[in-house]
């Protein structure tokens, strides 16, 4: 059996942040199947359902017995909430595999920021650099994750 790393070969951007928590971009029906074979359990997508895809995600991910999660994220339009439910899915399923995706790595960059910083006890600067990593390209998405992080630090 491979691991989600592996099975995740060919999704852009795909990145093994921890060791239950897999990142990329738009993953097709193969990669999905690969997967949930490799062992992830938990889908976390934030691309709004309006944006054209090459399948129906939701009922694909569901169809493999996989949780999925979707909370839209529109660059431009990003709020606190919208932070809020993406770290409470990732919070929530920290003891799961999954794989948490948009359309290329960009957008996800934003929430790994304080996912990091709050929730794993990262540095800042190692935070930022780990969203790069995962594909984060976007100045305003950096800028939002790191006031987040910021803004919800105890002490």
């Amino acid at each position: 059996m491979s691991t989600p790393f592996e099975a995740a070969a060919g999704i852009s951007n795909r990145c093994q942040v921890l060791p239950t928590l897999l990142t990329g971009g738009q993953p097709s029906a193969d990669h999905l199947k690969a997967l949930k074979a490799a062992g992830v359990e938990v889908v976390v997508d934030i691309r709004d359902p309006m944006e054209p895809r090459p399948l129906d995600e939701p009922a694909t991910v569901r169809q493999l017995g996989m949780t999925y999660i979707n909370v839209p994220l529109v660059t431009g339009r990003q709020t606190d909430r919208d932070m809020d439910q993406i770290l409470s899915a990732l919070r929530d399923n920290r003891d799961r595999q999954v794989f948490f995706h948009c359309a290329s790595g960009n957008r996800i960059g934003g929430p790994i920021i304080p996912y990091l910083i709050l929730e794993m006890g990262m540095e800042e600067e190692d935070a930022v650099s780990e969203a790069m990593r995962v594909g984060l390209r976007s100045a305003e998405l950096m800028e939002w994750g790191m006031n987040y992080a910021r803004n919800h630090q105890l002490g």
